[in-house]
């Protein structure tokens, strides 16, 4: 395998569209299916840092995977700053450009605005059908009342999360009294109200001593928020707060010596484990996720060569299912049109990074496990680092997909 080449997808007069590092392959055989990914996700502005890893995420395993799954995979990014009118300006030029699969996980707005796009042009224009691979958008909705044959998502959604965040939490005899901040758009609002409905189901004995929002990326200084958590008597913190906000959280807890648990979807994502390593494993962080920093099997030798090409932890493990699913399906389809695959895609199973899973054909929700790990020390049996910082995180608790599972809400209109 040749070493990446740079290549630019422009289109004239849009600044949103991304120049992407592209891999180039040395054997050019004429008889592999070449197919071409939209990225559509934040590339600038204060979650790029996170969509830059993501792009390269999908970019690596397209390169790393396609021997084994037989496509030439590529994947070009798409800048849409987070808005949902940008990323259907996007997708307007990428299916211009002839793409007919698209990726997105940053926002569940965005992947509700993608999702109905989609549906409205596979019907208008069914010979240029498109797909939507969502890999991080958590909204249940979107799987749920709002399901779409065009949509398939590779992650655990919300209520499966918050299912595993509350079983852990009841699982742990010093944590009964929690304090909930969230930033206060769809993402947050969800991640609350689903935790509040697993604690009623599962835990009732535990106290939600205080509860806020928000608004997401514009505070400064998380101190005050950090004295109100103290004056509340919590005992955990439970935030899905990412990025720059989980990032400055983090700083205004430790400048104030506040370290009880904090438990999360994101403290692996990209600069935050470096904020965390800045005192050690002084405060106890828990991250509840479909794989860890230390997952074994084909993600192992996967994530070092990653953290070797692109100086920068490999957390979008979706990103392997992704490729490897598409790979599979278009091998059964025997064909990369978009309709015939999205058949093969319903209830397919497959190994994914992490095990076996299965895209359940009613709804297009994967079942997948999720695990609980704990920020630690790098350790003899949990050697891999995360960012470098000697300190990783180390999984405590594994729950299977049939633990999280909730039944299909979706009634999905069949092309």
């Amino acid at each position: 395998m040749a070493g990446p080449r740079r290549r630019q997808w422009l289109a004239a007069g849009a600044g949103w569209l991304a120049a992407v590092a592209l891999p180039a392959l040395a054997d050019g055989r004429a008889d592999v299916p070449q197919v071409r990914i939209a990225f559509i996700d934040p590339l600038s502005g204060p979650a790029g840092d996170i969509g830059r890893n993501s792009l390269h995420s999908w970019q690596f395993m397209a390169e790393r995977l396609q021997a084994q799954v037989g496509v030439r995979f590529r994947v070009a990014g798409f800048d849409n700053k987070g808005s949902p009118q940008e990323s259907l300006n996007a997708l307007k030029v990428a299916i211009d450009q002839g793409f007919r699969y698209v990726v997105q996980g940053n926002g569940s707005g965005v992947a509700a605005a993608l999702s109905e796009a989609i549906t409205r042009h596979n019907q208008m224009r069914p010979d240029k059908a498109v797909l939507l691979i969502n890999y991080a958008a958590m909204d249940p909705a979107l799987t749920g009342e709002h399901c779409s044959p065009w949509h398939f998502r590779i992650d655990a959604d919300t209520s499966m999360k918050a299912r595993a965040l509350v079983a852990f939490m009841a699982s742990q005899p010093d944590m009964d009294k929690v304090y909930l901040l969230n930033q206060n758009y769809a993402h947050g609002q969800q991640f609350a109200a689903y935790f509040k409905a697993e604690l009623a189901r599962q835990s009732p004995q535990t106290q939600v001593v205080g509860e806020e929002l928000h608004q997401p990326f514009l505070l400064q200084d998380f101190s005050a928020q950090v004295q109100r958590i103290r004056a509340s008597g919590a005992k955990a913190l439970v935030t899905g707060n990412w990025g720059v906000d989980l990032r400055r959280l983090l700083q205004a807890l430790q400048a104030q010596g506040l370290n009880l648990p904090l438990l999360g979807y994101y403290p692996q994502l990209v600069g935050t484990p470096t904020v965390l390593a800045a005192t050690g494993d002084k405060l106890p962080v828990y991250l509840v996720a479909t794989a860890h920093t230390n997952q074994g099997g084909p993600l192992a030798a996967l994530a070092t060569e990653f953290r070797q090409r692109f100086d920068e932890d490999l957390v979008v493990t979706a990103s392997y299912d992704g490729i490897r699913m598409l790979g599979l399906a278009m091998a059964r389809a025997g064909t990369t049109e978009p309709v015939r695959v999205a058949a093969q895609l319903a209830g397919l199973g497959f190994e994914g990074g992490t095990g076996a899973v299965q895209m359940r054909a009613d709804d297009h929700q994967l079942q997948t496990g999720l695990v609980v790990a704990r920020w630690e020390r790098v350790s003899p049996q949990h050697p891999r680092s995360a960012e470098g910082t000697g300190y990783t995180f180390a999984p405590v608790r594994f729950f299977d997909a049939a633990q999280l599972s909730s039944p299909s809400r979706c009634q999905m209109p069949r092309p």
